[in-house]
């Protein structure tokens, strides 16, 4: 199994695609006057070098977000989506450049607005990442705006639901690294739409060749449909890295593939991500077993 810590994976194609669309999601939710509680149940330490211990030793940012925006040096012919989620990325970097990145406590708190009083709820128990955290936030000044927990976030996530204001985004992205974090996350999701049934729920998971991953897509599309609600799965599979030349260690394939499940979507997120995941499969893809996936209900 891949060894899954945030930092590991910063700007790879997981983060591509699940930043874009929590971008776009986000985009929409702020359309409107009333205050929006964003909770973020697995924050990881919420940003990143990419030229780090971390991100720099696995380099799986050069077939992610360096490899797109190298290929993309014309942002108009990209997709709106694509071209928002670059377009922010840039923000946390000197022109030119790409060495850091925003993971997604980072990003959501750049799209809340103070003046709505919108709220960012992080959660993280890794002691390292928690601690990075803390720190990273701190140096935002952001107030009351973010709060920063060392507790279990699929615990942490109930006493926030319902919010206040009736209007709450929840990004579930745990490590998978243990089995039972696909239980998890299908009985957090079963309950949080028993506590507050119109929050936009966002799931990202690792498609990989385990039984529990497998199902989990399908276990989430039964919780919705039994809720009544609206559902879009999207996926995107870039395949796996190129034979390294001859003499020289072959790399392992990694994580060549995710998801991302969103219960009670933004109306204008399947068009968006129509126009993206076509493009990033042109862009990212690596050969054999690439390819995306988009369904909805």
């Amino acid at each position: 199994m891949f060894s899954y810590r945030h930092a590991f994976h910063a700007g790879a194609h997981p983060d591509v695609i699940k930043h874009t669309m929590l971008i776009a999601i986000l985009r929409h939710l702020i359309q409107k006057d009333t205050a929006l509680t964003v909770v973020d149940t697995h924050a990881g330490a919420g940003l990143y070098r990419l030229d780090g211990d971390y991100a720099g030793t696995s380099g799986e940012a050069a077939d992610g977000v360096i490899k797109l925006a190298s290929s993309l040096e014309d942002l108009d012919a990209a997709a709106p989506a694509i071209r928002d989620y670059l377009e922010v990325i840039a923000g946390f970097n000197t022109p030119g450049q790409l060495k850091i990145y925003p993971g997604s406590p980072f990003i959501t708190q750049r799209l809340l607005r103070p003046e709505a009083r919108d709220k960012l709820k992080l959660f993280e128990m890794h002691p390292t990442d928690s601690k990075a955290l803390a720190g990273n936030i701190a140096q935002l000044e952001a107030g009351r705006q973010v709060s920063v927990a060392r507790e279990d976030g699929f615990e942490g996530l109930k006493a926030f639901l319902p919010p206040p204001s009736r209007r709450a985004l929840v990004l579930i992205d745990p490590s998978y690294e243990i089995k039972s974090d696909y239980a998890k996350v299908a009985a957090c999701i079963q309950d949080g739409l028993k506590r507050f049934a119109t929050g936009v729920y966002v799931v990202w998971y690792p498609i990989v060749p385990r039984a529990e991953a497998h199902d989990l897509p399908r276990r989430l599309k039964t919780l919705a449909n039994k809720a009544g609600k609206p559902w879009l799965n999207a996926t995107l599979a870039i395949g796996p890295p190129a034979a390294a030349p001859a003499g020289l260690p072959q790399r392992g394939p990694g994580l060549t593939a995710s998801g991302m499940f969103v219960i009670n979507p933004p109306h204008t997120l399947k068009a968006a991500m129509q126009a993206a995941l076509p493009q990033y499969v042109e862009l990212l893809g690596r050969g054999r077993g690439q390819g995306h996936t988009l369904e909805s209900a």
